[in-house]
């Protein structure tokens, strides 16, 4: 024998394993008739990329690995070439096939986590191919633009920026004023690409989910409109409005929890307050969610779009240079008067900017939840005025309730912060 190799339950478990992720791909695969590959064949071919990369640890060189990909690919092709699919010319199977065996080449190699991921969303990118088709068919040229125009400023751009402080204090790092650009535009992207394909078809409650995390301020203002239109949906338009407002404080914590998890512990109270108060004010009036009646889609700007990312960037690199410069002057009272002022209208901005000083070191941890709630707090009271000035008394009357309720949570969690500071 040229080598020898002894029992271990860790070589018996990853044959296992390997032979399990083909079986799953092949499962999949055994819903075509006409696949050259099924269960069978998948299962094998997973076991022999475990084999392979026995062979291949054991002789030490990587020429049996390279031969049993080869040969897989060889063989489906020829399959394929032999008894071509009428429908499909064969080269989803091929590539599934070559994905298995590297699949379980890589249980063998101690990588079995990553390998049970990377099959599972293989499987399920074969599973719901007229489904992708479907959404693909659906996007419009500008929604194509959107997707490419976020891969150039996630990376293309970002990666070339210099990361180190500039100007005042320091304050202002191009790599972390884009990478914010990046994470705001990430987050609306994907409430703008859902709003686009789902649109009003599962009615009001989804509307004011995808409403808060593209813009709360902007789907307040849509829906203020309509109900000043058509006065029987008053109450259903003060529900989505609520409801993207409270998507808007759990999307807050979401962010302040990606970048600087310290704060989130200070931030909890307020918002589980805030979020637990506008949902009572919700379920009074939760029936009024299912009307069948028409519904506006908020009208939302491309996230993507460079004009737009740029004037996000300059606001939040002027908000950032404020807010260091007044809490080195004024201490935690200039970064409370500029967490209500710039709150007003854009609570990301003055949020990432405290974050980031927070994560530098030049704001405390309870300063930044401080200014964080009361951003969202000025914000709230802004879209209450918005809901009066364009929706009439009534329709402010209907959301100002909720978002007292809302405000009060916020408010509570606020003095909760500062009693707890004495």
């Amino acid at each position: 024998m040229l080598f020898s190799l002894p029992f271990e339950p860790r070589q018996l478990e990853a044959l296992a394993l390997a032979t399990a992720i083909g079986l799953l791909m092949g499962l999949e695969r055994e819903r075509r008739p006409n696949a050259r590959a099924g269960v069978r064949t998948f299962g094998l071919t997973g076991l022999l990329g475990a084999i392979a990369a026995l062979l291949t640890e054991q002789l030490a060189t990587p020429a049996l690995l390279i031969a049993g990909f080869a040969l897989v690919a060889l063989m489906i092709i020829a399959a394929n070439f032999r008894q071509p699919e009428p429908d499909d010319p064969g080269t989803t199977s091929v590539i599934a096939l070559l994905v298995c065996y590297t699949l379980g080449a890589m249980v063998w190699l101690g990588h079995g986590r990553l390998a049970v991921m990377a099959a599972v969303g293989s499987t399920l990118l074969l599973y719901f191919k007229s489904e992708l088709r479907g959404v693909a068919s659906r996007l419009t040229p500008q929604d194509w633009r959107s997707i490419l125009q976020f891969s150039v400023l996630s990376l293309i751009v970002l990666p070339i920026l210099p990361n180190r402080g500039f100007g005042p204090y320091e304050a202002v790092n191009p790599h972390q004023v884009w990478l914010m650009i990046v994470l705001i535009s990430g987050v609306s992207l994907a409430g703008y690409m859902a709003l686009r394909l789902v649109g009003a078809r599962y009615g009001a409650p989804l509307l004011g989910l995808l409403g808060g995390l593209v813009s709360s301020t902007a789907t307040t203002m849509v829906f203020a409109r309509h109900a000043r239109e058509n006065p029987a949906m008053t109450t259903t338009a003060s529900l989505v409005i609520l409801l993207a407002n409270l998507i808007m404080v759990v999307r807050i914590l979401a962010i302040a929890g990606a970048l600087s998890a310290p704060v989130v512990p200070l931030l909890a109270t307020g918002c589980a307050l805030a979020v637990l108060l506008g949902a009572i004010m919700l379920g009074r009036d939760w029936r009024q969610l299912a009307s069948k009646d028409a519904l506006p889609i908020p009208e939302t700007r491309n996230p993507t779009e460079l004009r737009a990312a740029i004037g996000f960037g300059l606001l939040y690199a002027a908000v950032l240079l404020c807010a260091a410069w007044l809490s080195d002057i004024a201490g935690r009272g200039g970064l409370y008067l500029l967490a209500l002022a710039s709150g007003l209208t854009d609570v990301d901005a003055i949020t990432l900017s405290t974050l980031r000083l927070h994560t530098v070191g030049k704001v405390e941890t309870l300063p930044a939840a401080v200014a964080i709630l009361l951003a969202m707090l000025a914000n709230l009271a802004f879209k209450s005025g918005l809901a009066f000035t364009l929706g009439g008394g009534a329709l402010g009357r209907h959301v100002l309730g909720g978002m007292l309720a809302v405000g009060i949570g916020l408010g509570g969690g606020i003095a909760w912060l500062l009693h707890s500071s004495l």
